[in-house]
């Protein structure tokens, strides 16, 4: 079962990629532990989920709708925003990449930098730690051969604790034939955080 508004985000350790000047070469990054308080404490953060990096509906609307609105959210009190997916670092880089995500090679401030990205930064929950932490769960095993991924949804963290949720279709469905995408897009997300200002 999701979690509900004014409930604690999850605590977990996500394991993401970082530059580190010292490795010679072409892939000069290490790893790194970033505890997802720390993305949380003393902020208002936007983040949003979907299934998987490189699909259809992620990556010709869901992420793209939320870098067009970037500026707008961000303008509304928001200090982060963070594209969540159930895959690991090498994919997420890649698919940010891919999608012409500005890297942002030597500003550490935000805990995924340097080596993530300037504007929406891409969490790596490839143990899907923080997503079976938020019930969102869920298996396209047969309907995808996806096995376990993040129900599609978006919320707004403000020092920890969920402040406002939005999850497609209602709550999770195990083996889904659709995906729904009405609620967890950055338009829904923008007219929200307007709306509290």
């Amino acid at each position: 079962m999701p979690l509900a508004e004014g409930a604690e985000a999850p605590k977990v350790i996500i394991k993401a990629r970082v530059r580190d000047a010292s490795i010679p070469g072409d892939n000069p990054f290490t790893w790194k532990d970033v505890p997802t308080e720390s993305l949380f404490a003393g902020k208002r953060v936007v983040i949003f989920s979907l299934p998987g990096a490189f699909t259809p509906t992620c990556s010709s609307t869901h992420l793209p709708g939320y870098m067009a609105k970037y500026d707008e959210i961000k303008s509304c009190g928001v200090d982060e925003i963070y594209c969540l997916s159930v895959n690991d670092a090498f994919v997420m880089r890649k698919w940010g990449l891919d999608q012409g995500l500005e890297e942002e090679k030597e500003d550490g401030s935000n805990p995924f930098n340097p080596g993530n990205f300037k504007k929406v930064k891409l969490i790596p929950d490839g143990a899907c730690l923080f997503t079976r932490g938020m019930g969102m769960s869920c298996l396209w095993e047969k309907e995808r051969g996806f096995g376990e991924r993040s129900w599609r949804y978006s919320m707004v963290v403000a020092d920890g604790k969920i402040e406002k949720l939005f999850v497609e279709g209602g709550g999770v469905v195990q083996e889904s034939g659709p995906d729904p995408f009405e609620v967890s897009d950055g338009e829904t997300m923008l007219k929200y955080l307007q709306s509290k200002k």
